[in-house]
């Protein structure tokens, strides 16, 4: 979304398509007015908005998609937020989204501690995704996402 938001989702791809460009131009707006980068938390709780209006206007349908957002605050605090369609959003300290999500939401919540290094950190989504993978897939693709630095 901007040079240090990014967002992850499942549902429709063409609803997603839609919220992202809409966050996107958001993000320009919010920099070209405030001079200043938008924090995770305030992009997330525009794009729930906007989850949130199409739930209740008439002539369009909710947004199909749940998403994470991610980010670090200018601060360089980490930060990581769930969007319902609903328009509802949360912070997490650890989430996942989509099919198995629940399993992989339970796997996070035994094992995850809050003084793990960033190696520690990747090794527990790896093992957490592993609980859900089938075992016949070989490949797996994860991003990481480090402070002043591109994914």
């Amino acid at each position: 979304l901007d040079q240090h938001v990014c967002l992850a989702f499942a549902g429709l791809t063409a609803d997603a398509r839609v919220l992202v460009n809409k966050a996107r131009v958001e993000c320009q707006s919010y920099r070209l007015t405030v001079e200043d980068a938008v924090t995770v938390e305030y992009i997330s709780r525009y794009i729930a908005g906007v989850q949130q209006k199409y739930t209740q206007s008439g002539g369009v349908r909710p947004f199909g998609i749940s998403t994470l957002i991610t980010g670090f605050d200018p601060d360089g605090t980490p930060r990581l937020y769930q969007t319902d369609p609903s328009g509802i959003f949360s912070a997490w300290k650890a989430n996942a989204t989509g099919h198995n999500a629940k399993t992989v939401r339970e796997f996070l919540e035994k094992n995850y501690k809050d003084d793990a290094s960033s190696e520690e950190c990747i090794k527990l989504a790896l093992k957490a995704l592993m609980e859900v993978v089938e075992s016949k897939s070989k490949t797996i693709e994860i991003a990481v996402m480090e402070n002043k630095k591109t994914l």
